[in-house]
């Protein structure tokens, strides 16, 4: 339901690495099955750049919509998607495992609770290294620093995301 929904948005025609976003959407959800998140997270996975994202601003949702993603994939998964859409990633990814993020949506910063953290951690190793896996110039320009990166936050990490990460 999900699918169709984000692919009737344009998902399907949006260029992403690897393909198209809603590709994209898909690994990123599978790459969580396989590591045994819970099923609001998969979810969430699959939507993860439905209202734009720092790094993919173009949104197939707006956020007036937010219940209507509420509908399709439940509250705690949409409360996943807007807080990783919403993540200001130069502020926040420095500050995260203090718990400190900033919304690039409304400016407001605040402090977040462990397991959020720990699902935007979980989410951005899923996204991050499918990008990385499907782009061998963006895996060039960027392996290094987001190596470094996600590696800080590994004790966030399930073992299979901290393992996915040294394998690619």
């Amino acid at each position: 339901m999900i699918e169709d929904f984000l692919a009737a948005r344009g998902a399907a025609e949006l260029a992403h690495p690897g393909g198209t976003l809603l590709a994209h959407l898909g690994r990123t959800r599978d790459a969580l099955v396989a590591w045994g998140a819970r099923p609001a997270l998969q979810l969430a996975g699959f939507a993860h750049a439905a209202y734009g994202t720092a790094g993919f601003p173009q949104s197939l949702v707006s956020l007036a919509e937010r219940h209507v993603l509420v509908d399709l994939v439940g509250g705690e998964a949409e409360a996943i998607v807007y807080a990783y859409c919403a993540l200001d990633r130069e502020f926040s990814y420095p500050r995260l495992l203090s718990r400190v993020v900033r919304d690039r949506f409304t400016g407001v910063e605040s402090r977040a609770e462990p397991a959020l953290v720990r699902d935007l951690v979980e989410l951005t190793f899923a996204n991050e290294l499918d990008v990385l896996a499907q782009s061998p110039e963006l895996r060039k320009r960027h392996a290094g620093d987001l190596k470094a990166l996600l590696s800080s936050w590994s004790a966030y990490a399930s073992v299979p995301a901290a393992e996915a990460l040294e394998r690619l």
